[in-house]
């Protein structure tokens, strides 16, 4: 008997669950409410012709090696990782700065004082295991670690507040430089697993880069289709799903959706106490967002951020704890905290006539509704003095319009649900099996879900997972790693 599944939304999340099910036989019919494919991976021409700007995903750390890329050969289906030479960067005022290399040892060099030393030795164990951190990362919190020393070391980072974590360094440059990447959980400083994502991330760029898709993100969705269709896989753009009753009854449904969207969509069909804890999922903040078509490119005054796919603006650790604490409590600060992504530096060919695109956005309050257009000029002016001069055009998209744009960004919200400690642990809701929604065959799989927010699939990929252990055991050729991999919690 023939297995059927609908996947609603076609993010990176719904790609990987479609794919994932389509390996194992399930026949898949994929629905996109938008009129392109991709989700967060879509790029395009936003403000001069022939320079490609990556509409939300940018750079993608955490891409590289997970159970989903090894299963799934995306190279050969076009996607090929590119990378600059300094991973990310943070300026200081006066010229001065830090970055991160790929080799902790470069890293550790370039930071002033005793901070080398303690750079290395926070991040150094941590890049030789991530290998088998990964595994761990890319599943549930609440699961029986396969490797539990390592992660015994990670966790104990991980649950400090980025404050106290940052006080290992003693130099404005090692403090700003984990403040940069801490400012990624769109956290105050001082709350508990505030330095996760900066541990995660900061590792992933020492283990594996923090690379862009060559030819923009729109490649690894382009590369996913592509090798959906070789497996029969059917898709219908311009599908507005409102109702489960609309989709024909399929043995299994993804929602590639924000949980509150899940909900709507189920309706008398889910638990009542299902219901209630997916209404209360939380967003994080917004993030206003601004593309730059930029004459000759960023002109930093700290030399290896002209260097750097992703560049941390906002100032010295003091500044952008000050600024994602007014964001979280909801006021938008004067000074907010900026990440400017510069991809043509890794990948040439999305920069035209020496003009090449550049990425920014700030963290705002969720749904925001003022203009952060001059303060985000402002603070990259600040580090970059000309830059204005040589801006030849802009794309703004406010907090209101990411939500149009992508309608998971709810207030804004482009990491799907706020990173608190509550959340981290039980997202999107406290359950042994977090993709279940409590209907039979209906599953929750977008970055709501764990691990999380990032061009990664591992959502998709876990929830798939979750529905081809309730189907026949014979429909699930998964081997016996992949069943405990994600059954084991």
């Amino acid at each position: 008997m023939s297995v059927s599944a609908v996947v609603v939304g076609s993010g990176p999340n719904g790609l990987a669950a479609a794919l994932t099910l389509a390996a194992e036989g399930v026949q898949v019919r994929v629905l996109e409410m938008d009129d392109r494919l991709g989700g967060g991976m879509r790029s395009s021409e936003l403000t001069l012709p022939g320079l490609l700007h990556d509409e939300c995903s940018a750079a993608h750390p955490l891409a590289l090696d997970t159970p989903f890329s090894r299963r799934f050969d995306l190279a050969a289906h076009g996607l090929e990782w590119a990378w600059a030479d300094v991973e990310y960067s943070h300026p200081l005022d006066g010229g001065s700065g830090a970055a991160v290399r790929r080799s902790v040892d470069a890293t550790a060099a370039g930071l002033p004082g005793r901070d080398g030393r303690r750079w290395r030795s926070l991040f150094g164990p941590l890049t030789e295991r991530f290998d088998d951190l990964m595994e761990e990362i890319v599943q549930p919190v609440l699961h029986v670690p396969a490797h539990p020393l390592k992660m015994a070391l990670f966790g104990a980072y991980s649950a400090l507040p980025a404050s106290l974590l940052t006080r290992r360094f003693s130099t404005p440059e090692g403090r700003a430089l984990f403040a940069g990447v801490a400012a990624h959980a769109f956290r105050p400083f001082g709350s508990p697993m505030s330095s996760a994502i900066g541990v995660t991330l900061g590792t992933a760029a020492h283990r594996y880069g923090w690379p862009v898709a060559r030819g923009g993100s729109q490649s690894i969705a382009q590369a996913m289709i592509s090798l959906l269709r070789e497996h029969g896989v059917t898709f219908e753009t311009g599908v507005h799903v409102t109702a489960l009753e609309e989709l024909e009854d399929p043995d299994v449904v993804m929602l590639d959706v924000a949980p509150e969207a899940a909900v709507r969509i189920a309706g008398d069909r889910m638990p009542r106490r299902v219901a209630r804890a997916l209404t209360r999922f939380r967003h994080g903040p917004g993030a206003f967002k601004v593309e730059f078509a930029v004459d000759g490119g960023v002109p930093w005054t700290h030399e290896d951020s002209r260097l750097a796919g992703t560049v941390h603006v906002g100032g010295s650790f003091a500044e952008i704890a000050a600024a994602e604490k007014d964001v979280a409590a909801g006021r938008m600060p004067a000074q907010p905290f900026v990440l400017v992504c510069q991809q043509s530096l890794a990948d040439p060919g999305r920069a035209k006539d020496g003009v090449h695109p550049v990425y920014a956005y700030a963290h705002v309050p969720t749904g925001w509704d003022g203009d952060a257009t001059a303060q985000i000029e402002a603070q990259i002016e600040r580090f970059a003095p000309g830059f204005r001069d040589r801006v030849l055009m802009r794309h703004v998209r406010s907090t209101v319009a990411m939500e149009e744009h992508n309608v998971n960004y709810v207030g804004g919200d482009i990491i799907t649900g706020a990173n608190d400690p509550r959340q981290m642990v039980f997202r999107p809701r406290p359950a042994l099996d977090p993709y279940t929604t409590g209907i039979p065959g209906v599953y929750l799989c977008s970055a709501a879900t764990p691990p999380g927010a990032g061009a990664h699939g591992m959502c998709g990929w876990n929830a798939a997972h979750s529905a081809l252990r309730r189907l026949d055991p014979s429909r699930a050729a998964a081997t016996e790693r992949e069943r405990e991999f994600v059954g084991g919690w």
